[in-house]
């Protein structure tokens, strides 16, 4: 199993660097960002001194999406750092929540979505796409390679992962329903004829090790008002008791009233006061390591090939420490 850190890009960016150059001597493979232009620094600036900064270290967004930036500049800013650096980049890449939402925009749609895809990957790693309407195709790019994994959780959106994405983002670690997504996700890459074990797995989640379990809780429970986000989306799309959604996903959102945005991923948001302590501790990693170790064994046979670490709280040293030192060596292959 490989491991993350996902992090948000507050200034000033050197702690960033700093965190990920932490991480790589840890044993994480992969820094991921937030993306989000008016909540957050320009990550890609930020990736161009991570991958100075570090040896085998890839870098990506957790998510960007095909609204707030044009294609073509997605597709260039990866495969300029690749020249440099050695294709050592990964695409994640959603319908955009805060990033559309907070610019008064509407998230992409799933078609978007799914022709981005196609068109970025094409482009970064120096194929020809179309882009509205007119072909075009990077000429500098010699052995380009960007892997674009796709996040989501609804039903629509795990079968567009299997047809057309490299791998697929699941943002929690709740077993259960990471068997049900990554079942869906598998079976739909079956039926477009492509390999389901050539699909990489990645689940996300906040995790914090320590004893105190109410702290770690209260420093996690804004993750449960991000995924409850989500969840809203799907209920008013699908119908709360429509069976296209585990209940198991749904039922604790009912107490949600609105979210706020300035707060987004961030400790103490006060739009998460309905996330109850069965949330957290389903959708997130706490406890001592040995806590973490087990439910990150189970997570593996499910088929998880990278656990991803949101490490935004009051603990993000320790943590990365904590997984080098016990965690990743019980479980990294």
């Amino acid at each position: 199993m490989d491991f993350g850190l996902v992090l948000q890009t507050d200034p000033p960016a050197s702690r960033v660097i700093s965190l990920m150059k932490r991480a790589e001597r840890n044993g994480f493979t992969h820094g991921w960002t937030f993306d989000s232009a008016v909540l957050w620094q320009e990550p890609f600036v930020i990736y161009s001194q991570i991958l100075a900064n570090t040896t085998i270290l890839k870098v990506g967004p957790m998510v960007t999406n095909p609204g707030t930036r044009t294609w073509e500049v997605t597709a260039s800013t990866f495969a300029t750092l690749n020249d440099m650096f050695g294709n050592r980049t990964v695409c994640g890449i959603g319908r955009g929540d805060s990033a559309m939402r907070v610019a008064g925009r509407r998230p992409n749609t799933l078609a978007r979505l799914g022709e981005a895809i196609e068109v970025i990957r094409d482009l970064a790693e120096g194929r020809e796409a179309e882009v509205d309407g007119q072909r075009m195709r990077l000429p500098w790019v010699r052995d380009g390679r960007l892997p674009v994994w796709m996040a989501a959780y609804g039903p629509k959106a795990l079968a567009l992962t299997g047809r057309k994405a490299d791998g697929f983002i699941l943002q929690l670690a709740d077993p259960f329903l990471t068997e049900w997504m990554v079942k869906a996700v598998r079976n739909a890459a079956a039926e477009a004829g492509r390999d389901p074990d050539s699909v990489t797995i990645c689940v996300a989640a906040p995790a914090y090790v320590g004893d105190d379990l109410a702290h770690a809780r209260e420093q996690c429970r804004w993750f449960g008002g991000m995924v409850g986000n989500h969840v809203a989306d799907l209920v008013s799309r699908y119908g709360e008791h429509s069976g296209m959604v585990p209940e198991a996903l749904t039922e604790y959102i009912k107490g949600r009233e609105g979210y706020d945005y300035s707060h987004h991923g961030r400790a103490g948001n006060p739009s998460t006061d309905f996330v109850p302590d069965e949330i957290v501790d389903r959708f997130c990693l706490l406890g001592p390591p040995e806590a973490h170790i087990g439910k990150l064994r189970a997570l593996r046979d499910l088929g998880v090939d990278q656990f991803a670490v949101y490490d935004m709280h009051d603990a993000q040293e320790t943590t990365i420490d904590a997984y080098g030192a016990e965690i990743i060596p019980a479980l990294g292959d």
